[in-house]
């Protein structure tokens, strides 16, 4: 059998393949009043179609821990329990479908309260439905950016327990993994990095400092998510800056600390913290990172970043570069990309529904 259909076992839970979904904001839930972060018809068909796909585990898009924690006004949330009902509906049936369903929790930080990205992705002023982002430091992303709010300590600990009561109501709501999101210049990932927490206080300058608030926030998580379901980290191996910026050897260094405190994946992706940064993109270009995380720290993880084709994502497996390989763009532009992988590489994907069996 393919490297790549073979069976994936943390914890106590089995995914049915190493071809996973990449969390992908859709910018698409209503953007205030009682429906305000809410999953609708838009997204039950969206992850539905990829698990009925063949995909092994559909992470869900990144979920703000709060209002003001969204990238965007159209965010999904999870910082109330109609958020919550509304989305058992959507896990049980991916869990119909043989697809393991995961949630990612998130906190913009100072990148939160921009327009959806297709109307350009600009900040959002007040008076057009944004707010005042919040950050470790009173610095902001980009020229065309709001100074944020630097947080106090006493709300540092307020986002703490955010990420913590989340995390239960993914539990209620039905997922059997979540992530908690340090990557892509998000709050968490603004703490990690020296070039946007410049903070002098317990949660900034020294590596531990830095380090301080990611650990707080997988803590709390580890503490309310049952010990025999898995907790993945998303984080950005490099900020690409040729100075002052978070580094490879930092999530190395990272990684395996993270591997103590309860993680048992790492979700390696890169860059986003800094604008107008020079990435030298092209296929499986964060792939080094993943396998050397895993080479020099024994934590799994994932690789993701132009992964497109079925025998580069077989490749990266048989190698022992990364444990999964997560498909972002590549699942928007065909659903059913398992499903032809399973074909060219004879594999077998996550159940395959009986409606569509006839044609495959």
């Amino acid at each position: 059998m393919s490297a790549l259909f073979e069976p994936y076992t943390l914890r106590s839970l089995t995914v049915p393949n190493r071809v996973w979904m990449s969390p992908m904001c859709q910018y698409s839930a209503e953007p205030d009043g009682p429906e305000a972060g809410v999953a609708n018809a838009w997204h039950f068909a969206h992850y539905a179609a990829r698990a009925a796909g063949g995909i092994g585990l559909v992470l869900l898009e990144a979920t703000a821990v709060s209002p003001e924690g969204r990238i965007s006004p159209g965010d999904l949330g999870l910082w109330n329990d109609h958020q919550t009902e509304t989305l058992k509906r959507l896990t049980g049936f991916l869990k119909d479908l043989g697809a393991v369903p995961g949630l990612q929790l998130a906190h913009a930080g100072r990148k939160a309260s921009t327009d959806a990205p297709w109307r350009g992705g600009a900040p959002l002023a007040e008076d057009r439905g944004g707010w005042r982002p919040l950050a470790p430091s009173a610095v902001p992303f980009d020229t065309d950016h709001p100074v944020p709010h630097e947080l106090t300590a006493e709300q540092i600990a307020g986002i703490v327990r955010q990420f913590a009561d989340a995390a239960r109501r993914a539990l209620t709501a039905g997922f059997e993994v979540v992530e908690v999101h340090g990557a892509h210049g998000y709050l968490i990932g603004q703490f990690l990095s020296p070039h946007s927490n410049r903070r002098t206080d317990a949660y900034g300058g020294s590596f531990e400092n830095r380090t301080r608030f990611a650990l707080e926030v997988v803590d709390a998580v580890r503490e309310v998510w049952p010990d025999d379901l898995p907790l993945f980290f998303r984080i950005s191996a490099t900020d690409w800056l040729p100075e002052d910026g978070w580094t490879a050897d930092d999530t190395v260094r990272f990684a395996a600390v993270l591997r103590e405190r309860g993680v048992d994946l790492l979700d390696v992706s890169s860059g986003g913290n800094a604008p107008g940064v020079r990435i030298p993109v092209g296929p499986g270009y964060q792939v080094p990172f993943a396998a050397r995380v895993k080479a020099e720290t024994g934590l799994p993880t994932a690789a993701v970043g132009l992964v497109t084709e079925p025998g580069q994502a077989e490749k990266i497996v048989t190698n022992g570069e990364a444990d999964a390989v997560l498909l972002g763009r590549e699942l928007l532009r065909d659903p059913h990309w398992a499903h032809r992988a399973a074909r060219e590489l004879d594999g077998r994907p996550a159940r395959v529904p009986e409606q569509y069996a006839w044609a495959l």
